[in-house]
C-alpha cells in the first residue's frame, strides 16, 4: 500500500509516520504533487500556525493538489482546519472542503486545550471499533464548528468537531498518533478504508 504523509514545514510528521510503521505501512513524506497524486492514501498532518502554513502551500501549489486528491485523505489537527473555509487563527481562507469555520475557543477555557478528552457522536467506518466517550489526545487553541459533516465531536467549553467527513475528505483534529490504543485503531481503520477505496 502506498501512503504519503504531505510534507510542508507543519511539524509532526515523524511521529505520524512512526505510527503508521507499527501499523504496518513504511510511508512516504513527501511534497512532490505527482507522488501525491499516485498515492493509494495521503495523510495530511500538522502542527502550527495556520496563516503560515497556508502560505505555505499556496507557494508551493499544494493547495491546489490536496483539493483535486481523489483518494482517501486524513488530515490530523491543523490539517484538518486547513480542509476547513476559514480560519480565525491569522483570519485566513482556507482550503475549502469542509463548510466548517475554524474558531478560537472563547475566553472561558484555558487555550490551548492540552491532554485528553473524550469523543461523542462517532460516526463512520473511520471510527469502527470505537466507542463514545473513548479518550483521545488534543492539542489545540482553535476548533472547526459543527455541520452536517461532523462525524464525531468533543466537548471543551463547548462542542465541536473532533472529526469531519466529506467523500473521500476525513479529518480528525485531536492527535491519533499520541492516542494509544485508540489512535492505533483509528490509523487501523483508516488504512481500511484506503484498501476498500477502489474495490
Amino acid at each position: 500500500m502506498n501512503i504519503v504523509v504531505i510534507d510542508y514545514n507543519a511539524g509532526n510528521n515523524r511521529s505520524v509516520i512512526n505510527a503508521l510503521k507499527r501499523a504496518g505501512v513504511e510511508a512516504i513524506l513527501t511534497d512532490d504533487p505527482t507522488t501525491i497524486g499516485e498515492a493509494d492514501g495521503v495523510i495530511f498532518p500538522g502542527v502550527g500556525e495556520a496563516s503560515s502554513a497556508m502560505g505555505y502551500l499556496r507557494e508551493r501549489g499544494l493547495d491546489v493538489v490536496i483539493s483535486q486528491v481523489k483518494q482517501p485523505v486524513l488530515g490530523i489537527c491543523i490539517g484538518m482546519q486547513l480542509l476547513c473555509e476559514h480560519s480565525e487563527e491569522g483570519d485566513v481562507d482556507a482550503l475549502g472542503i469542509f463548510p466548517s469555520r475554524v474558531k478560537r475557543f472563547s475566553g472561558k477555557v484555558k487555550v490551548p486545550l492540552i491532554g485528553w478528552n473524550t469523543l461523542g457522536e462517532v460516526k463512520t467506518s473511520l471510527f469502527r471499533a470505537i466507542e463514545p466517550d473513548d479518550a483521545v489526545y488534543f492539542v489545540h487553541s482553535y476548533y472547526a464548528t459543527l455541520s452536517s459533516h461532523t462525524i464525531a465531536t468533543s466537548t471543551y467549553g463547548e462542542t465541536y468537531s473532533a472529526a469531519l467527513q466529506k467523500d473521500n475528505f476525513f479529518a480528525v483534529q485531536f492527535h491519533p498518533e499520541k492516542s494509544g490504543k485508540v489512535g492505533e485503531r483509528i490509523f487501523d481503520n483508516f488504512l481500511t478504508i484506503v484498501r476498500e477505496w477502489g474495490e
